[in-house]
């Protein structure tokens, strides 16, 4: 089995213990180091090369949204924070974050989020896709739109429906394709559009304006 290596970066020294001790549990991790700032976060990731980093958003000096984005060619980067801020949940995933979880789950939770992660895959609490999109219907980026011309009409679909939350059997399911070809499809058009994982997959589909984010009324 091969271990995915953790560094945890908190500003809380018992916090960061705690996850440290929490994920040491489980025999799939090796947590290779732990920073109080994300400074000490980014100079770590360079040394070490973790798999992934469990990241608090706010920390002093350097706080984990600037040192997600030190790391972007980097480790994939689980944003932890108490609160699911809007602007927090926007420029994380901007800056390149594959997840963002609450620091309230459990550590089941905790366990699948990192290994999800790991695998490339994108995760975002329930709570924190719902902000996602209603900050995308507020506030368009000053950047321009991410263009989507490379892609095939299939790799075009494929990203929607992606980006909709769909799984890699859903997507398949739906298009009566295999699933092996689904994962094909993401994999080429992750590399067409120069991006790392799932999770900015759907930051470039709705700010391409590929998919519209609907709402039900209350």
């Amino acid at each position: 089995m091969t271990s995915v290596r953790v560094v945890v970066a908190d500003d809380h020294e018992v916090i960061r213990a705690a996850y440290a001790s929490l994920l040491d549990t489980q025999p799939d991790f090796t947590v290779v180091g732990t920073a109080a700032d994300g400074r000490e976060a980014v100079r770590l990731c360079r040394d070490l090369s973790p798999d992934v980093v469990l990241m608090d958003v706010r920390m002093p000096g350097m706080d984990g949204i600037e040192a997600t984005r030190q790391l972007e060619a980097g480790p994939r980067v689980l944003i932890l924070t108490t609160f699911d801020l809007d602007e927090y949940v926007y420029d994380a995933l901007r800056a390149g974050a594959s997840g963002f979880l609450l620091k309230d789950v459990t550590g089941e939770q905790l366990f699948d989020a990192v290994r999800v992660i790991a695998r490339g895959e994108a995760l975002l609490a329930p709570t924190v896709t719902r902000r996602l999109i209603t900050e995308f219907t507020r506030l368009r980026p000053d950047q321009p739109a991410p263009t989507l011309a490379t892609l095939t009409p299939r790799e075009t679909e494929v990203l929607r429906l992606v980006a909709e939350g769909l799984s890699n059997p859903e997507v398949a399911a739906r298009l009566f394709i295999t699933e092996e070809t689904v994962k094909t499809h993401v994999s080429r058009l992750l590399n067409k559009l120069g991006l790392r994982d799932r999770t900015q997959a759907v930051v470039a589909a709705y700010e391409s304006g590929l998919v519209v984010p609907r709402f039900r009324s209350p």
